[in-house]
């Protein structure tokens, strides 16, 4: 599969950015003066690129490991730092009479359970998310690839944002897969007091009790929530850095230094983290109620806590999501960075299109 996939790649706009517009290609088209010995000037930025080696070529196998390494490293590890903060939220879902609010939460959780309670749910946080980043980024490199060479290069460029978001929708379909078992245990530790205090305790437990099913039961609902998030979290990063470099940066992106560049990429992680938390929070406390009882539905679960219930916990999410968000972008690019991987700058315009709209010379 994925040896058909770099065949692919290697003709992808991703992978051959062409000369920028400005304006997104509304500009005049300015050649390169001649330099000292008659021939065309290279620009700096082409010549530092032609210089730079990557260990892996765009679009091949070991380029989407990687990938899914950097997802791995993302997602589990910032999951699983922010695991208190997730275990109030989820308290509050499930129990708003006695979890009030966000301090509040923190507070009864300290005084029942002690500073050890609020890390219940640590190991299956990690395992279920590092599963799901793995998924969720190494799969949108491949269904971008595959995508974007079924539309061709010039509908890619024209239909970007729908294809950020039906190639993160394939990616998180089979990422929630992966979660959801670990998320069911997760949730019944955290959010049953006695029941477990550990996922060797949870899991066969859960199994004894209702089989496989208490596992998966919660599948629908996390694809409910996760795939709008994910949707939400690829094409509004993808958009935002564009924007971002071609009205915030006051350089092109090929002159920013690595750092500069995870900076821009930190910032439009977190503006998109704010966007999918809001999208996906009426499902998250569908999967929290849900993962809690048993031989509950999700419709149940939505028809009785109706349109206020869905939205309990909404703060403590934002925070958690959009810092959350902002950290996995953050990490992932500085994988790439680290493993020196081929890091696309934003689409342009590509030459075909240019002359078919009459904007070049």
């Amino acid at each position: 599969m994925f040896s058909s996939v770099a065949h692919l790649a290697r003709a992808n706009p991703f992978n051959t950015p062409h000369l920028q517009l400005v304006h997104d290609g509304l500009g005049d088209l300015r050649s390169s003066s001649p330099g000292p010995t008659g021939q065309p000037r290279r620009p700096r930025n082409l010549a530092a690129a032609a210089v730079e080696e990557y260990s892996c070529e765009f679009g091949s196998a070991k380029y989407y490991a990687l990938c899914g390494f950097g997802g791995v490293l993302s997602c589990g590890l910032t999951h699983t730092a922010v695991v208190p903060l997730d275990l109030v939220k989820c308290r509050m879902q499930v129990d708003p009479q006695k979890y009030k609010g966000i301090f509040n939460g923190f507070s009864v959780t300290l005084k029942e359970d002690g500073v050890r309670g609020l890390a219940k749910g640590w190991a299956s946080t990690f395992l279920g998310y590092s599963m799901q980043g793995l998924c969720k980024f190494g799969f949108y490199e491949v269904f971008k690839v595959l995508y974007s060479n079924m539309l061709g290069e010039e509908n890619t460029y024209l239909w970007r944002t729908s294809l950020y978001l039906a190639a993160s929708a394939s990616a998180e379909f089979f990422a929630d897969i992966a979660l959801a078992p670990m998320e069911a245990a997760k949730v019944r530790i955290q959010t049953q007091p006695g029941y477990a205090n550990t996922l060797r305790d949870a899991a066969p437990k859960m199994y004894k009790e209702e089989g496989l099913k208490a596992f998966y039961k919660g599948v629908a609902p996390l694809w409910m929530r996760q795939i709008p998030y994910t949707m939400m979290k690829f094409a509004c990063f993808e958009r935002t850095v564009e924007a971002l470099y071609k009205f915030v940066v006051p350089k092109p992106r090929s002159e920013c230094s690595k750092p500069e560049q995870l900076v821009v990429t930190f910032v439009a992680g977190y503006i998109a983290g704010v966007f999918c938390a809001i999208v996906s929070h009426p499902a998250d406390s569908v999967v929290s109620v849900l993962n809690k009882e048993k031989g509950s539905s999700a419709s149940l679960v939505l028809k009785r806590l109706g349109f206020k219930g869905v939205w309990k916990g909404l703060f403590a999410r934002i925070i958690m999501i959009g810092t959350l968000t902002a950290l996995q972008w953050f990490i992932y690019d500085s994988v790439k960075v680290y493993f020196r991987l081929p890091r696309p700058p934003p689409p342009e315009m590509p030459e075909s299109l240019k002359k078919k709209l009459g904007l070049t010379q």
